[in-house]
């Protein structure tokens, strides 16, 4: 059930952040998006669901990591909060949202 979860919720929607509402790393990637002019994104926080632990199974087993944020954008995974925050410092994140029709 959590894989058909995660793959549709990123196959469905230009850009999706998996977060937990009290994550330091999960606000900062979440800033970054906002900074980057991003109004609108596809949130699911992991500790408001029931599923968090087979969600992040399944997200190490998708991207490497099990950590939170982990940001996709066009169906790719860029990372977590600080390689969010990295893109939108050098100014690569707002490019890369305007290219996959997310801006």
């Amino acid at each position: 059930m959590a894989t058909s979860f995660v793959d549709t919720t990123i196959r469905d929607n230009k850009v999706v952040v998996f977060s937990k509402t009290y994550c330091p790393f999960c606000k900062m990637a979440k800033t970054a998006l906002e900074n980057a002019g991003l109004q609108n994104y596809k949130l699911i926080e992991l500790d408001e669901n029931d599923n968090c632990d087979e969600i992040q199974d399944y997200l190490l087993n998708l991207t490497g990591a099990r950590s939170v944020p982990r940001v996709f954008i066009g169906g790719k995974c860029i990372g977590g909060g600080s390689e969010t925050k990295a893109l939108q410092d050098e100014g690569k994140l707002t490019k890369m949202l305007q290219d996959n029709g997310a801006l």
